[in-house]
């Protein structure tokens, strides 16, 4: 369902039917945003269900100004950020929950294909958190500079450095040679 059809639903006073085509329709996507801010699953879905809660309370006042998308990232992304200031403690090595965690990933081996996608978003995972929240928008995502510009409040050029920026080091990470002409 596109977003055109679903702010039809809430000018036509179907906000129940609007919000269940918005879950279907941007589960996956609010979480991963809130997960390339938190890097922590439990603290992704928490934040995701808290962002889905503000969109039904908010559905009433939505005025068709900005798109769909370009509202809920943006509430995803003040969601996250709020999120990580709550959270200013660091997990260490140390910590055995962490240390267990990290010991069960090791043990996990995946196919080649999952293997390959797996070692493609480690290298993404990696990445300066700006850059990785570009990447994932725009490749991921597949958003356009001017809309991952909106969702993550930064002019379009920025958004258009951060990618350079990543792409030169997911290629630097993964001993590919590229030229300049080719970034």
């Amino acid at each position: 369902m596109t977003d055109t059809e679903i702010a039809e639903l809430l000018k036509a006073g179907r906000p129940e039917e609007a919000l269940a085509r918005l879950l279907q329709a941007y589960r996956r996507r609010v979480f991963a945003l809130a997960f390339s801010f938190l890097r922590d699953r439990d603290a992704a879905e928490d934040v995701a269900q808290e962002v889905f809660v503000r969109l039904w309370r908010a559905l009433p006042r939505y005025d068709g100004r900005a798109s769909l998308s370009t509202w809920i990232y943006t509430i995803t992304r003040n969601a996250s950020v709020s999120a990580l200031r709550a959270r200013r403690t660091e997990s260490s090595l140390e910590d055995p929950l962490v240390l267990q965690a990290v010991e069960e990933s090791a043990a996990e081996v995946p196919d080649d294909a999952a293997a390959d996608r797996a070692s493609l978003l480690r290298l993404v995972d990696s990445l300066p958190e700006k850059q990785r929240q570009v990447v994932i928008l725009f490749y991921m995502d597949e958003r356009s500079h001017e809309e991952v510009s909106e969702m993550l409040a930064m002019p379009v050029g920025t958004v258009k450095t951060l990618l350079h920026r990543a792409r030169a080091r997911l290629a630097a990470s993964a001993g590919v040679v590229q030229s300049s002409e080719a970034i």
